[in-house]
């Protein structure tokens, strides 16, 4: 059970407040003793604060220090009167998670708690999988990204075993790649990549074989290749598709022989390296189309991975804003703590073509353009909302000479909004009253004066 101390010097807010928490099911600690609540936070397991700011003779901010010096990750929602709301902001800016004016009410305390907690949940569980992760630099727990990490650790032990790691563009190919080096015996030895479709032909041999001097016009030096480099550590070649038919026949023999020739060479020379190779194509598809080579795909396919794009394991959606956030964050010196109820909804909403690299410049450019507390919708950028283009929309209209209809344009553009926003929410009233923040009472009349419902 979760524990939630409350810290006022009002007996009966107090009294309210624990009422209030132990309704949800946590189990309120209270006390009106500044030095008194530092010392439970310093010996019990606390889940959450709720610190007055007046505490008589003390002042909040001063025992939110305090706390903080105790425990730098604790979440502490301050409690503040009208007066005192810029007290409160700068409590903010100390680290409190959130503040809520007096007088207040259950269900404003009982949302702000579990959203505090979940946003809290949602850290520790970042920072559990980074711990955990042993050298995969991947972030989820959905349980098909859990299976991948399995597949990682068991393939991992067998350094000679070939892989295939298949997946849409911006699923993270290269991060598995590098945790199968990571975690196998080859560590130590290099860890080496090419994209296969960054380079003509006649380059990649090259850059994968080596040359030696005179083999072409331009070869004045021998050229140790990308697979010499790889000597008992591990190659990764990425968009392995892309490769050109005639070099895949190459592949295959040092596959079969674990044998290199450079170009203009007279001898073999012995390898000892791991082949991960990867491809976003569908390669079953090229074979059949005469451009990639059956025995090449079976002699890389020894251990197949896939990962599945974001859009099937949606429950790494928030996991994965959180983590990028708190990176970003830090990057750029910002003191943001999150996304809103609404922006997470949006988030969860989209189905993220470009994977976990769009998502992450997704937060990326959020952390660059603003610096708020919590990410509301309008921070979010376009193609989140799914808008239409600006053309689109009447504010853009022309004024025609014979003149317009003020009212009726106006009536235009907010059935338009209300209907895009009822959309988003996915007909859901209460989402959409705070997405375009109006009441909910003034938000039903406008869905039945524009006729519109759920069966939008």
């Amino acid at each position: 059970m979760e524990k939630i101390l409350i810290v006022d010097d009002e007996a009966f807010i107090r009294e309210n407040l624990e009422r209030i928490i132990a309704e949800d099911g946590y189990r309120p600690l209270s006390t009106d003793d500044p030095e008194h609540a530092i010392r439970i936070v310093a010996e019990e397991d606390i889940s959450l604060v709720l610190l007055d700011l007046n505490l008589g003779s003390s002042s909040g901010l001063d025992v939110l220090r305090s706390m903080r010096e105790v425990d730098p990750d604790i979440l502490v929602i301050i409690i503040t009167g009208y007066g005192t709301v810029e007290s409160a902001v700068e409590a903010l800016k100390i680290g409190a998670y959130d503040y809520i004016k007096k007088p207040f009410k259950a269900d404003a305390i009982h949302l702000i708690v579990k959203l505090a907690l979940e946003a809290q949940n949602l850290r520790r569980k970042v920072r559990r999988l980074s711990k955990d992760s042993d050298g995969i630099n991947m972030v989820g727990n959905s349980p098909a990204l859990l299976q991948i990490f399995r597949q990682i650790r068991e393939v991992a032990k067998h350094e000679s075993a070939t892989v295939l790691i298949t997946g849409d563009s911006g699923t993270g190919k290269e991060l598995v790649a590098q945790a199968i080096h990571n975690l196998s015996p080859r560590n130590e030895k290099p860890f080496v990549e090419i994209n296969c479709g960054s380079l003509p032909y006649n380059l990649l041999e090259s850059e994968l074989f080596g040359h030696e001097r005179g083999a072409f016009t331009d070869a004045k030096n021998r050229k140790i290749g990308l697979f010499e480099e790889a000597d008992h550590g591990t190659i990764f070649l990425d968009e392995i598709g892309e490769m050109d038919l005639s070099l895949q026949v190459k592949l295959l023999r040092v596959l079969e022989d674990r044998k290199i020739r450079r170009l203009g060479g007279n001898r073999n020379i012995d390898i000892n390296v791991r082949i991960v190779a990867a491809t976003n194509a569908e390669l079953k598809e090229a074979i059949e189309h005469k451009e990639f080579r059956e025995d090449l795909y079976y002699r890389l396919n020894v251990f197949p991975i896939h990962i599945p794009p974001l859009r099937e394991r949606r429950e790494d959606i928030p996991i994965l804003l959180e983590y990028f956030l708190q990176r970003f964050s830090k990057e750029f010196n910002r003191s943001m703590k999150g996304f809103s109820r609404d922006a997470l909804d949006l988030m969860m909403r989209y189905h993220w073509p470009g994977n976990v690299r769009e998502l992450r410049n997704v937060v990326e450019r959020i952390c660059i353009m603003h610096n708020v507390e919590k990410i509301q919708p309008a921070q979010l950028p376009r193609e989140i909302w799914g808008e239409a283009p600006q053309s689109e929309m009447p504010f853009n209209c022309e004024i025609p000479p014979e003149g317009i209809v003020l009212d009726d344009v106006v009536c235009q553009v907010e059935k338009e909004l209300v209907e895009k926003a009822f959309k988003i929410t996915g007909g859901n009233v209460a989402k959409t009253a705070r997405l375009l923040n109006v009441p909910r009472g003034t938000l039903r009349y406008k869905l039945e004066k524009y006729q519109l419902g759920p069966d939008l």
